[in-house]
């Protein structure tokens, strides 16, 4: 029987990002919901544009260190990863963008709204949950395949020299 140690081991790339996955889309509705107290949700597009900047930072720095153990500071390494983790971001980011406004203005989902257990979820929201699992999506697969790619020792050495 395997042990709980060997399966996460094994899934551990999975699991990590999942879990910070999770945080990062924390942080994106935390920060979406502040932004739209303050600016108010006509401003939802921006609301969320704010959002994603503060998720993007804090998704860069974990799943650098912590999901794909990209452990080299060189600023060459450094330059190559942002490089290509901002224009995934972006790419997802105009998803997310195309769909809520898609969503929000032109089908009317900013309109309805959802309550559970006494708590009423806006349809911004519910857009935005939705939406959060496109993205996710996207985002591991750029990470995984593109960005954070393991290579072959060899390779790895020459990109930081």
């Amino acid at each position: 029987m395997k042990t709980i140690t060997t399966i996460f081991n094994k899934y551990k790339e999975i699991v990590t990002y999942i879990i910070f996955g999770v945080l990062t889309t924390l942080v994106n509705f935390f920060a979406f919901w502040l932004f739209t107290k303050i600016f108010g949700e006509d401003l939802y597009l921006v609301n969320n544009a704010i959002a994603w900047v503060v998720g993007v930072v804090f998704a860069y720095v974990t799943n650098k260190l912590f999901v794909f153990e990209s452990k080299s500071w060189d600023l060459k390494l450094i330059t190559k990863e942002i490089t290509g983790f901002l224009g995934a971001r972006i790419f997802s980011f105009l998803v997310e963008e195309g769909g809520m406004l898609l969503f929000i203005s032109v089908l009317g989902f900013g309109e309805k709204s959802l309550t559970l257990l006494g708590v009423t979820i806006t349809g911004q929201f519910i857009v935005k949950i939705l939406l959060a699992v496109i993205v996710v999506v996207l985002n591991y697969v750029f990470s995984k395949f593109f960005i954070f790619r393991k290579q072959e020792a060899g390779n790895r050495k020459q990109e930081t020299e």
